[in-house]
C-alpha cells in the first residue's frame, strides 16, 4: 500500500493525527480518544499503520495474559512531500482532500458529542476569508503560519494543555483573468 493509500483513509488519518506531538498510546487509549469508530475497526488500522511502519510499539507489557502495546508514530513516519506532490493526478488530490476534510469532520463531531463540549468557550473557530494574493504575497502567509506554528508542535501536554487540530487550507478560489 503506498503513502498516499495508506493514510488517505479517515480513520487511519485520526490515528496518526492522535499520537502526533510525541503521543504514545494503547489501542484501547486511541479507541477512547475516537469514540465513534468501532474498536475492530481501530485495532484493524493500528495493525497497518505498524505493518507499513507507520506506527512503532513503543513499549509492550503483560495485562490480564494479553500483550498490551504502546504505539507511537515511526521516526520515519510518511507524509506527501512535494515531488511526490507533483506526481499526482487531480484525482489523487482530491480523494486526499476528501479524506482529511472525513477525518476533520469526524473529529469535529467527536468533540462536539463530548460532555461538557463548548464551542464559544473553547475557542472553536472555523472561519474561511477569500483574500488576494500574489505568488510572492502566498509563499510569505504560509511562511508566517509556519513561523508561528512550528514551535508550538514540541509543546508536551500538561494539565494546563489542550490539544486542537489546527489544519490550515488554502487555495485558489478562482483564476485572475489578465487585465
Amino acid at each position: 500500500m503506498d503513502t498516499l493509500e495508506l493514510l488517505a483513509h479517515p480513520v487511519r488519518l485520526r490515528l496518526v493525527h492522535a499520537l502526533r506531538g510525541g503521543r504514545v498510546l494503547t489501542t484501547g487509549q486511541l479507541c477512547a480518544l475516537i469514540p465513534d469508530v468501532s474498536k475492530a475497526t481501530v485495532y484493524r488500522h493500528v495493525d497497518l499503520l505498524a505493518a507499513a511502519g507507520v506506527l512503532d510499539v513503543a513499549d509492550e507489557r503483560r495485562v490480564r495474559g494479553a500483550v498490551e502495546r504502546r504505539y507511537r508514530l515511526g521516526q520515519e513516519h510518511p507524509g506527501i512531500d512535494t515531488e511526490t506532490a507533483r506526481a499526482l493526478t487531480p484525482q489523487h488530490h482530491e480523494r486526499a482532500f476528501a479524506a482529511a476534510m472525513a477525518a476533520l469532520i469526524a473529529e469535529f463531531g467527536a468533540y462536539l458529542q463530548r460532555e461538557g463540549s463548548d464551542p464559544v468557550e473553547d475557542l472553536v473557530g472555523y472561519r474561511q476569508h477569500a483574500i488576494w494574493l500574489s505568488r510572492d504575497e502566498l509563499v510569505a502567509l504560509i511562511g508566517a503560519m509556519q513561523a508561528a506554528i512550528a514551535p508550538l508542535l514540541a509543546n508536551e501536554p500538561s494539565p494546563e494543555r489542550t490539544r486542537y487540530l489546527l489544519s490550515p487550507i488554502h487555495f485558489p478560489a478562482e483564476r485572475q483573468d489578465p487585465l
